[in-house]
């Protein structure tokens, strides 16, 4: 597996090929594929996760950006009649058209230089999603799974933790790697919730608030909700104006934002579940 096929990872695409077959057979435990399943692997590099998992689920589809990589892919599985490649930036690509009869488990080591927007537009897509297994910067899976009063808790957590139950699973060094990354990686699992713990009335009006208030998250909410809320109001709802944006939960959020609804402020500059 360490064969790389003459290909050179390219900066632009943030190209880490996973290479420790050790690493490899870790994550597929953890992914578990059934013959069933609708997998979707983005970004399959060179194949080395693929090949695993083509040889439980032979239906397997990837989305792969990189052309150069294709006809590897082609090559290498020609032997799997129903493997299918789909040739297309994954930031934009439409991920319920390979929804059938059951929802989709995507899975992938994710280019560190498009991970969080990425993360975004699959929220965005959860409805269709049964779970995501995804190797990500140990920093990134930090902030995912960020809970109030923590460093890394912000609007990547927050949206996240919104739409599904986060779960880092194991770290992974820069050796697993070719070439190594300069920062360490780590395997997460989202579960997309079967019914929204803390449903917001206005899906944007709640985006919008987050990221006004991570915007100034080292001022106190007064301040860094000052353009969207009084003082009056938060404190009306139990909220106190003197905590910083990272010391609420996703339900003092919600709160927030439904309460912005309910007296007709709500914001129409939302956009979907966007870039942290």
């Amino acid at each position: 597996m360490s064969n790389n096929h003459g290909h050179k990872a390219r900066k632009r695409f943030g190209q880490n090929f996973l290479s420790d077959p050790g690493v490899i057979e870790k994550i597929v435990r953890a992914i578990n594929p059934k013959p069933d399943d609708a997998i979707v692997e983005i970004g399959p590099g060179l194949g080395a996760l693929t090949e695993e998992i083509l040889a439980v689920n032979p239906r397997l589809q990837v989305v792969e950006l990189d052309r150069d990589l294709i006809p590897v892919l082609r090559t290498k599985f020609f032997n799997y009649p129903e493997f299918r490649i789909h040739e297309a930036d994954a930031l934009s690509f439409d991920f319920s058209q390979l929804m059938t009869d059951r929802p989709l488990r995507i899975i992938g080591n994710l280019p560190y230089n498009i991970s969080t927007p990425l993360i975004f537009h699959l929220l965005s897509q959860a409805g269709v999603v049964a779970d995501m297994h995804f190797m990500l910067q140990k920093e990134v899976v930090q902030r995912l799974a960020a809970v109030p009063g923590d460093n890394n808790y912000g609007r990547l957590g927050i949206m996240a933790q919104y739409f599904c139950k986060v779960q880092p699973l194991f770290e992974v060094g820069p050796g697993a790697f070719r070439p190594a990354p300069k920062v360490d990686s780590a395997i997460v699992r989202l579960v997309p919730h079967k019914e929204l713990p803390h449903p917001a009335k206005d899906l944007k009006t709640l985006q919008a608030v987050v990221r006004t208030a991570f915007n100034a998250r080292r001022k106190t909410l007064r301040k860094a909700l000052a353009s969207m809320v009084t003082v009056e109001q938060l404190q009306s709802l139990g909220i106190n104006d003197g905590l910083r944006p990272e010391n609420l939960s996703l339900a003092d959020y919600v709160q927030i934002a439904d309460m912005l609804v309910d007296s007709g402020d709500h914001c129409a500059q939302g956009e979907e579940v966007s870039n942290d």
